[in-house]
């Protein structure tokens, strides 16, 4: 059922981060670079979208510059301007949500749950919301604060980064999902229950877990593979 193609490696620009090179829906093929917990790269060609940069992850000085800054939320494991001022030129579209926006002295789109922006031409965001369900883990990521997960559209290809989430009605109606990244760590996001429940609803070629690890309860991770198996593609990446 795949309509993607792994070709594997890194473009020379960073090759000290792993990368899977996949080829989108028109034939656009696209890299996406793993840093640490949820900070990630995207890019198609010589066009770089970076996902929530945070220093200690990556050598972001050392890196192409952003033509697109994605940002979730306001947490400081998500926002770091330090390490997004590493990667900003005066032409970077910035996407965050309404609290980050504060934080930047540039122009950012703003979004809120079910805003959609195209910043560039290879590139559309459609902004999904992201917040705790369960009673006693709503303070973490409340509803009312509007923070975002995304879904990128790429050649046709969608991938939906979640942000920091449980599984939500709005994360069960998304369609069309090829490739998702959901995030895997107690007690702030999703159990590996919930994130079984999560790709069976959204049902994607690809699931990477992502934003696990620096907190005291592990993710049991091969749990997770093992009762994904046969149901869609588990790609695990070092996002510990």
């Amino acid at each position: 059922m795949s309509i993607l193609s792994l070709f594997g490696g890194g473009r020379a620009k960073a090759p000290e981060y792993p990368s899977d090179t996949l080829t989108a829906r028109d034939g656009t093929q696209f890299t996406i670079r793993f840093f640490s917990h949820a900070s990630l790269a995207v890019s198609v060609g010589e066009k770089y979208l970076y996902v929530d940069p945070v220093s200690g992850h990556a050598a972001y000085a050392s890196l192409p510059k952003a033509d697109v800054l994605l940002i979730t939320h306001s947490h400081y494991d998500h926002l770091d301007r330090a390490a997004a001022e590493e990667l900003l030129t005066p032409d970077t579209e910035i996407l965050c949500d309404r609290t980050s926006a504060e934080m930047f002295e540039m122009n950012c789109h703003t979004m809120r749950p079910g805003s959609v922006a195209t910043p560039c031409d290879w590139l559309k965001v459609e902004a999904v919301a992201a917040y705790n369900t369960t009673p006693d883990r709503r303070q973490f990521h409340p509803r009312d604060r509007e923070d975002c997960g995304y879904v990128l559209t790429i050649g046709g290809t969608r991938i939906y980064i979640a942000g920091d989430t449980e599984p939500t009605p709005e994360l069960r109606a998304l369609r069309d999902i090829d490739i998702a990244f959901l995030p895997v760590n107690q007690p702030y996001t999703m159990t590996v229950e919930q994130a079984v429940e999560a790709v069976k609803a959204l049902q994607p070629a690809i699931f990477y877990p992502y934003h696990y690890g620096q907190v005291e309860e592990r993710t049991d991770i091969d749990r997770l593979v093992r009762e994904l198996d046969g149901i869609t593609e588990v790609r695990i990446r070092p996002m510990e």
